[in-house]
Formats: C-alpha cells, sequence, structure tokens
C-alpha cells in the first residue's frame, strides 16, 4: 500500500488551460466513406459540392396557370394541364395558359405563374384577376441551388435536413470522420454493479454507466470495462486492455490522494500525465493523460473522479469536447449564453464552480435557477439541469437579477 501523500505533484491549472491542452491533443480520426442517406449524426470530411442546378429547369412555384405576362388581365383559353411528374408536352402561345401544379416544369412560351385563388375558370376560358410579371411564382434555374456550389462544408454534423440535401443532390456516399471509441472503468473496492445486494458502505456503480451513456450521446461508441478493484495491477491490466480496444479511456475514481488513489501513477507510469488538477469545482482532481501505442494515434486518457456529479461535471467541461473534436466536428463546444440569476448565488471563494441549473426564456431573456444542493455526491443536482452555470471563484454573493455565463446542455425549459 502506498503511504498518503500530503500534496499533490501536479500543479493546479486554471480550466481555459486544461482546454487548450486537451485540444491540442484532440485531431479528428481517420476518415471512412458511408451510406450517406444513413449518415445522420455522423461529421463531414469533406465539401459536398452540387454537381448539377436545382431546380434543373424553371418549375411552378404554386398550383395555378403557367401564362404569359404580358398577355395583361385579359381572358386565356386553357391548352391542358401540366404535373409534376406527368411529362406533358405543350406550349403556350399568345392568349393561352396552361394548368399546373406545384413543382411542375414551366411550358414553353410561359414566363409566370398566377395562383388559382386568383383566377376563374369556366369552359376552358381562365379569368385572370391580377396583373402579373415574368417571373412571379416561378422557381428558376440553380434558384436553390447552383452548379458547383458548397451545399455542406466539412465538420458539418448530419441532421436531418442534411440527410434531405444529400438525398437531394443526389449523393449517396460521403465521407466522414471516424466515430470515436470509448472505453470506461470504475475503480474502487466500494463500487458494486447496479443490481448486486451491497453492505454498509458500498455504492452501486452509477458513474461508468452515465459516463457511456453520454459518450454515447456525444456520437461515440462505448465499451464498458467494469468494476477493477484497488490493487495496481488489476488496474495496470484494465487500462492496458481499454488501451488496446479503445481510441479514449475514461475512469472513474482513483485520482485523488489517497492510498487507494492509483490512476494517477499508473497513467504516468504508462503514458504521459498533461494535468493532474484542475482549478474548479467540481473535480479538482479530473486529470489528462495520453499514451502511446503501436500503429496508432496516442489514446486519450481521462481521469474522472469518484463522486458521480464531479464526474458528469469534468466530462461536459473537458470530455465532451474532445470526442466531438475527434469526430472532426467544427463546432465542438456546447452553446454558451448569458443568463439572469433567478435567485441569489454565494460563489466560492477559491475556484470557479460549474454549478447546475435550469434556463428559461421568461420575459425576454434567459433566466437561471439552481437544480438545490450542489454537493458533488448529488446526483439529483444533474436531473433536469440544462446548463452548467459558470460561477467566479471570487466569493462574492451575486444577487438576483445579476448576470453569468452558461453552458447549454439540453433544450430550453418554457414556464
Amino acid at each position: 500500500m502506498q503511504p498518503m501523500r500530503r500534496e499533490s505533484p501536479y500543479p493546479m491549472v486554471p480550466v481555459d488551460e486544461a482546454q487548450r491542452i486537451i485540444t491540442a491533443h484532440a485531431a479528428p480520426l481517420a476518415g471512412e466513406e458511408i451510406d450517406a442517406l444513413w449518415a445522420e449524426g455522423r461529421v463531414l470530411a469533406e465539401d459536398v459540392l452540387a454537381a448539377e442546378a436545382l431546380p434543373d429547369v424553371p418549375k411552378a412555384a404554386v398550383d395555378g396557370y403557367a401564362l404569359r405576362a404580358a398577355d395583361g388581365q385579359a381572358a386565356r383559353r386553357v391548352l391542358g394541364e401540366l404535373t409534376a411528374g406527368g411529362g406533358e408536352q405543350l406550349a403556350v402561345g399568345p392568349g393561352q395558359a396552361a394548368r399546373i401544379m406545384t413543382g411542375a416544369p414551366l411550358p414553353p412560351g410561359a414566363d409566370a405563374v398566377i395562383m388559382v385563388e386568383q383566377t376563374e375558370e369556366r369552359d376552358g376560358v381562365v379569368q385572370v384577376r391580377q396583373a402579373l410579371r415574368a417571373g412571379d411564382s416561378v422557381h428558376t434555374v440553380g434558384q436553390d441551388i447552383a452548379p458547383g456550389a458548397l451545399v455542406l462544408a466539412a465538420g458539418t454534423a448530419l441532421g436531418p435536413a442534411d440527410i434531405g440535401l444529400l438525398a437531394t443532390i443526389g449523393r449517396v456516399r460521403v465521407r466522414v470522420w471516424r466515430r470515436p471509441v470509448v472505453a470506461v472503468l470504475a475503480t474502487g473496492d466500494e463500487v458494486y454493479e447496479p443490481g448486486a445486494q451491497i453492505g454498509a458502505g458500498a455504492i452501486r456503480d452509477s458513474n461508468r454507466y452515465a459516463l457511456l451513456a453520454a459518450a454515447r450521446e456525444a456520437g461515440c461508441e462505448a465499451i464498458s470495462l467494469g468494476i477493477a478493484r484497488d490493487d495496481a495491477e488489476v488496474q495496470r491490466q484494465a487500462i492496458l486492455a481499454g488501451l488496446a480496444r479503445a481510441d479514449v479511456l475514461i475512469t472513474s475514481g482513483g485520482v485523488s490522494m489517497g492510498t487507494r488513489d492509483l490512476v494517477k501513477p499508473l497513467l504516468a507510469e504508462l503514458g504521459t500525465v498533461h494535468f493532474g488538477r484542475v482549478a474548479f469545482k467540481p473535480g479538482k482532481p479530473t486529470t489528462f493523460a495520453t499514451v502511446e501505442r503501436a500503429g496508432a494515434a496516442p489514446a486519450l486518457v481521462f481521469g474522472l473522479p469518484g463522486f458521480p456529479v464531479s464526474s458528469l461535471v469534468s466530462f461536459e467541461v473537458f470530455v465532451r469536447p474532445a470526442l466531438r473534436r475527434l469526430q472532426g466536428d467544427a463546432r465542438p463546444e456546447r452553446a454558451r449564453a448569458r443568463v439572469a440569476l433567478a435567485e441569489p448565488i454565494a460563489a466560492p471563494p477559491d475556484r470557479p464552480e460549474y454549478q447546475r441549473a435550469i434556463v428559461s426564456w421568461e420575459g425576454g431573456r434567459l433566466v437561471a435557477r439552481s437544480t438545490g444542493a450542489q454537493g458533488s455526491s448529488r446526483l439529483l443536482s444533474l436531473r433536469g439541469a440544462n446548463a452548467l452555470l459558470l460561477v467566479p471563484g471570487d466569493g462574492q454573493v451575486y444577487p438576483a437579477g445579476a448576470e453569468l455565463d452558461a453552458l447549454l446542455t439540453g433544450p430550453l425549459v418554457q414556464y
């Protein structure tokens, strides 16, 4: 058993410095080509350009009549009907019109479309109730997308509209960044599976399952490494197993100053510890390391605290942006907003704190409410939270109505 340490060998780095260090080691993984029509959630590794104009021919923007604007409001003889996929052939001359459906190609001779609501047809003759100009209610060639136009840029996280765009321009294969594989390891003699019978002082392993879910939400493939007891060789083998299977290893617990906190010494033995403490609450012992691997990029390792809230908050602040960067996301950070406090908040005197909050839109501004007691072990403080409130470590009391920055981690709440 190692002796109790009285002082950490790792200097305490500011949050922004810790984030800068991680960013320097979180380059996108290799690209791969996949089915574009099932690529939602993936991040483009290439610019997608349009091969052709959209629309490719002038088309009706509304249901109505295709006609010549120069004929004014004179009555027109209706030649027939054009539908979007019908393939009908006709040409519109002076004093003529064609009934036309939305999306149908404009017939030769016509230069405008009038809405059916602005006409009256009787006995094959349509009366126009409104003067027109050439181009009215017509989608022109290339109006939506010009040939060679940038449709989607590399770094775009693909959503439903993006999949629709890829289908629209006929892209059925697309190059994306590979998703990181993230392995999660829990540590501790006191930690047991959630379904196990436990004795006094033992705890159920909430961290590993919460972190696995968080990694999946961030777009990664997540694998569980189980629980490693407080034995240096057991944890060494578990860490090595994770490094062999994953791009990123996340450990839970074992990073503080106790005699059974083995993770930091093991990471220092196996790789390079870039920082071992961060000046923020909750999660001061958060650790970041890299481990070289033969034939592969260095693995990123995050040693997160054992307290459930500290673990998840540290994940949000440090791990999630790195996972998004590994996927090539051009915007890996959570959105940040200025919010007004619904009630006073007392800032800690020494370190900035990321307090759990519920942010809503009220009275024309964003308002933040605390989720209650902010203890590191109280996982309920994260339940329902949609933001992390950035409280400076200046010891001040911020009154109701004061404004602070917040990371928005979920949808806004409506009251």
